[in-house]
């Protein structure tokens, strides 16, 4: 069987990734062709467009790059004409999958989503496009289950979360022989700095986490190097006495770490299943911001207080995130009841996400469909 599988971010890489392993181990002879990311490739699938080459943030950069888009959008419906998938599979990036998913549809292929759209977050319209054009949807959260079934009479599979295999199969690294491996200090707990993928956030959230690093002179602050982002993008803010860098190694530092800042998306939930506190952070531009409060129709922007349905982890967002009460937060997560409350609510939002096997459960469903 042929299957095409389109991811278009790091955190789809990884869950595309992931699903490549579950397919093949059912299905030796399959050939997956994909749009991802190193893992994907790593695993088996042979790698069309990288993540790297269709990242946009915010509705200022999609619209100055609408010919590349448009560009990708052409040459991936000539590269499924011409791979002659069995079934395609798209996971997340809704932008990109739901413009090919309704070529797909009218060319006659199958297509199947694993990894919903958040639409039940913003521009809820979008059930029109996805009931005319997905065979069949994998969600991954427990509310989206009855999102789809019970608001929009569209059934779903409910398979679990994808990052629970994801940390758990991660092969954890003695943390004395980790920091020695990177010249950090063996005595000072360590704060994670999570401040996202994409270069024009990573400005944003670095300038602002590490304002506050001479408040807390007990510490260690490490940045996370994203994946996608070379090292040398990091030089800059590496002046500073106060920080560390880390490359590619997140879930190897959020082992060791004793509290993070973390900015919104898939980190804050990785974080949270590390069982690290945190602090959520998010700003971007005034207006992708002020167009993303009049659609996104949520009480919460991180993963963890939606899951849960109320607030377990700070969210300092926009006007919100400054040095001053970034360092106000993270002082209650270092020690204290904070500290203890959010420690003790992710024991059950692991509960909440359904045990191990997403990756497993979602291909088995996909190879019987074809």
């Amino acid at each position: 069987m042929k299957y095409y599988i389109i991811a278009g971010e790091a955190s789809g890489d990884l869950h595309g990734s992931n699903l490549i392993k579950a397919i093949k181990q059912k299905q030796a002879t399959a050939e997956i062709r994909c749009w991802g990311g190193d893992l994907m490739r790593s695993a088996g699938g042979v790698l069309v467009k990288h993540y790297k080459e269709m990242a946009f943030m915010g509705f200022l950069e999609v619209l100055r790059n609408l010919p590349r888009i448009f560009k990708n959008i052409r040459y991936c419906k000539e590269d499924i004409a011409r791979f002659k998938p069995d079934v395609l599979i798209f996971i997340d990036y809704s932008g990109f999958n739901l413009r090919i998913a309704e070529w797909a549809r009218k060319e006659g292929f199958r297509t199947q989503y694993y990894i919903s759209p958040q639409i039940w977050a913003s521009r809820e319209g979008r059930i029109k496009k996805i009931k005319r054009d997905i065979d069949a949807m994998y969600v991954i959260l427990p509310f989206e289950k009855d999102f789809y079934e019970k608001k929009h009479d569209y059934p779903v599979h409910f398979v679990g979360h994808p990052l629970i295999d994801a940390i758990a199969d991660f092969p954890k690294k003695d943390p004395a022989e980790f920091r020695n491996e990177h010249g950090l200090d063996p005595e000072k707990p360590i704060i994670a700095l999570l401040p996202g993928s994409r270069k024009q956030e990573v400005q944003n959230m670095l300038r602002l986490m590490l304002a506050v690093t001479t408040d807390f002179q007990g510490y260690q602050f490490v940045i996370a190097g994203a994946p996608s982002l070379e090292d040398e993008f990091y030089l800059p803010f590496l002046k500073q006495k106060e920080v560390s860098f880390v490359s590619n190694k997140t879930y190897q530092l959020l082992s060791c770490a004793h509290a993070a800042l973390v900015t919104s998306g898939t980190a804050t939930l990785e974080t949270a299943l590390f069982k690290v506190p945190q602090v959520v952070c998010y700003k971007g531009n005034w207006l992708s911001y002020q167009i993303a409060k009049r659609i996104i129709t949520l009480n919460y922007i991180s993963l963890v207080n939606l899951i849960m349905d109320k607030e377990v982890v700070t969210e300092l967002i926009q006007g919100k995130l400054t040095p001053k009460n970034i360092s106000a937060e993270l002082a209650r997560i270092v020690e204290g009841p904070k500290r203890r409350e959010q420690l003790g609510s992710y024991d059950k939002l692991e509960q909440k996400l359904g045990g191990k096997g997403a990756s497993e459960k979602a291909a088995e469903l996909i190879v019987k469909s074809v």
